[in-house]
């Protein structure tokens, strides 16, 4: 079976370079052919509002909003269903192509034969 990646991303504004590392390692999988799944969790759960992503700037990093098209295009990225609700998220509210699912979806995907999960 083929590996694929699950992704957790907990920063955001807060911690650039851990938020921006797991952008960047998930557009780098995508690249590289491996089956990539995106989970935006706590403050990173912003950049599932249209907008959000090009206003975070980090030096000598790609533009997060680069990689979260890049992510869109060839992955599935996930908005957390209580990290929405804590900010007044709603589907009417986020990028087109972004879900929003809760932990029972996140386990599934990361216990699946195959998957290997990350917590940035």
């Amino acid at each position: 079976m083929a590996r694929s990646l699950v992704i957790k991303v907990t920063a955001g504004a807060d911690a650039p370079e851990r938020c921006n590392q797991a952008f960047t390692v998930a557009a780098a999988a995508l690249a590289s052919g491996v089956p990539v799944s995106l989970w935006l969790t706590g403050e990173s759960s912003w950049f599932a509002l249209p907008g959000r992503a090009k206003d975070f700037s980090l030096p000598h990093a790609a533009p997060l909003a680069d990689l979260l098209e890049a992510i869109l295009a060839g992955g599935r990225v996930t908005l957390c269903t209580q990290c929405a609700a804590r900010r007044n998220i709603t589907v009417d509210d986020v990028i087109d192509g972004v879900r929003i699912a809760g932990a029972p979806a996140f386990v599934e995907e990361a216990v699946a034969e195959g998957a290997q999960a990350l917590v940035y």
